[in-house]
């Protein structure tokens, strides 16, 4: 086992970042460069096993992203968790936090909010302090909804959603029971209202701390689920509108090409034209590279090859842009082999596609 165990002087770093981070409010966003070319790497758990951080390494990619939640999303955990993944010679992108991620208090304005942007604020500031400088944040007041597991090729189950039987969603363990989740009909303009009543207190700090925050399509992006408006981060138009009401270098997007898939011709734009567009402005953080088998109303996420988009231009099209984040496989169907064998099927197709698009564009990612 190898020794994933706090120094004094990373106990002094985190101190010193505190600090720092503390005296820079009247600053301006100091948004480090990421190093240059795409970042293909894989979501794990809270506290991956050494077999786990082995399989990124046997998989020859650098990048792992972690989750975490309540208790465990501590400077010192996230300081520890970077420090054993770089004893295995991986770099962590991002930690997450289930706790300040698809809060319904923020985005339905319930009693709690003003603690939960607290909670979310706590959150970066331990980010910074373990160095760690992207968070990916989604904003859905009711979960993410699904109906029951279905079959795809050769017999895998992957979830599914077909809106004719959709009746909750969930999130973090709560279930949100339909026809109206909170009982009663919101309208869009008050989900509107609450989401820039939170962004207009984030986007600061994230400057402050130089903190990235990727925020991430609602799923599915039907335009309305328990009487709640998926209005903002369901479309072309309204991650347009968002990121300029967020007016900040440091609130960008992290498209899951899945989700934008989910929703078709609802989104406004497809997955490459979003891509040309956000990843020109460099408003572009993170991409959740996965296939689904249809548009809504009924749809089964899939594997990478099987869906009815071609993920190959999702790939040229990062290139073309020059993305240097990072591009993860999302959510993988379950194989003979369990989720390792998932994982290494999409890894395997996103690096050879990676290689081909890079070949294309004269050997520059």
């Amino acid at each position: 086992m190898r020794s994933s165990k706090l120094s004094r002087r990373d106990f002094a770093g985190i101190a010193l970042c505190g600090t720092v981070a503390g005296s820079t409010a009247a600053s301006a966003s100091k948004l480090e460069p990421n190093p240059p070319g795409i970042k293909i790497s894989i979501q794990s758990g809270s506290d991956p096993t050494d077999d786990d951080l082995n399989f990124v390494r046997q998989l020859g990619i650098s990048y792992i992203n972690l989750g975490t939640h309540g208790e465990q999303a501590t400077a010192e955990n996230f300081l520890r968790l970077r420090n054993r993944a770089e004893s295995f010679g991986l770099k962590v992108w991002n930690i997450g936090n289930t706790d300040v991620h698809n809060m319904e208090e923020v985005t339905l304005n319930l009693p709690g909010r003003d603690r939960k942007i607290e909670q979310y604020k706590n959150y970066l500031r331990n980010l910074a302090k373990a160095g760690i400088l992207y968070t990916t944040y989604a904003h859905m007041g009711n979960g993410i909804w699904s109906t029951a597991p279905e079959e795809i090729r050769g017999g895998a189950t992957a979830r599914a959603f077909d809106l004719a039987k959709a009746e909750q969603g969930v999130w973090a363990g709560k279930v949100f029971k339909g026809p109206l989740t909170h009982g009663r009909k919101y309208t869009k303009e008050e989900i509107w209202d609450n989401y820039t009543y939170f962004i207009k207190q984030v986007a600061p700090l994230a400057e402050e701390l130089g903190i990235r925050i990727g925020i991430h399509p609602d799923d599915p992006p039907v335009p309305d689920l328990g009487g709640v408006p998926r209005c903002i981060f369901g479309s072309f138009d309204g991650y347009k509108r968002a990121l300029e009401i967020a007016n900040s270098p440091n609130v960008g997007m992290c498209l899951c090409v899945g989700c934008w898939l989910e929703g078709g011709k609802l989104m406004g734009k497809d997955p490459v034209e979003t891509i040309r567009y956000f990843g020109g402005q460099k408003k572009l953080f993170k991409v959740h590279f996965r296939n689904v088998t249809a548009p809504l109303p009924h749809f089964v996420e899939t594997f990478i090859d099987e869906g009815y988009f071609d993920m190959y231009k999702v790939m040229k099209a990062l290139v073309e842009v020059r993305f240097d984040g990072n591009v993860i496989p999302d959510h993988v169907p379950a194989m003979v082999g369990g989720r390792h064998a998932a994982t290494a099927h999409s890894i395997a197709y996103m690096k050879s596609m990676l290689e081909r698009a890079t070949n294309e564009a004269g050997g520059r990612a």
